[in-house]
């Protein structure tokens, strides 16, 4: 493997992906759409996590941890609807979900995923 860092989607203040060692690091992914409900935003967030890993080399097979920031934790039953449809059955990867409070009011979520690459 290779000892190079490579960084996806640079930005000044982050990288959307760096990918190091057979790992890809997904930043927080946050929603594109302008949808205020949980399950929309979910759905769009989720998306995003599958454009990222098919360009970083990987997919949702491959999750090795994802950690879920929820805005009000009551959503979590609804995110979880979206959640459980997107997930293939037998590759549930270790999760956590918190409530935090998020960088945008408009944001119902955040997700972080680490996964690794195909090798």
């Amino acid at each position: 493997m290779s000892d190079d860092i490579q960084r996806l989607h640079v930005a000044a203040r982050y990288s959307e992906a760096a990918i190091f060692n057979g790992v890809v690091y997904l930043a927080g992914m946050v929603p594109e759409c302008q949808a205020k409900d949980i399950r929309s935003q979910t759905a769009d967030v989720l998306r995003q996590i599958d454009l990222r890993l098919l360009e970083a080399g990987s997919d949702k097979t491959r999750i090795l941890r994802a950690q879920i920031y929820l805005q009000d934790i009551s959503d979590i039953t609804a995110m979880n609807e979206v959640w459980d449809a997107w997930v293939v059955a037998g590759s549930a990867p270790p999760r956590a979900t918190v409530q935090a409070a998020l960088a945008n009011p408009d944001y119902k979520l955040e997700v972080v995923v680490t996964a690794a690459v195909r090798g």
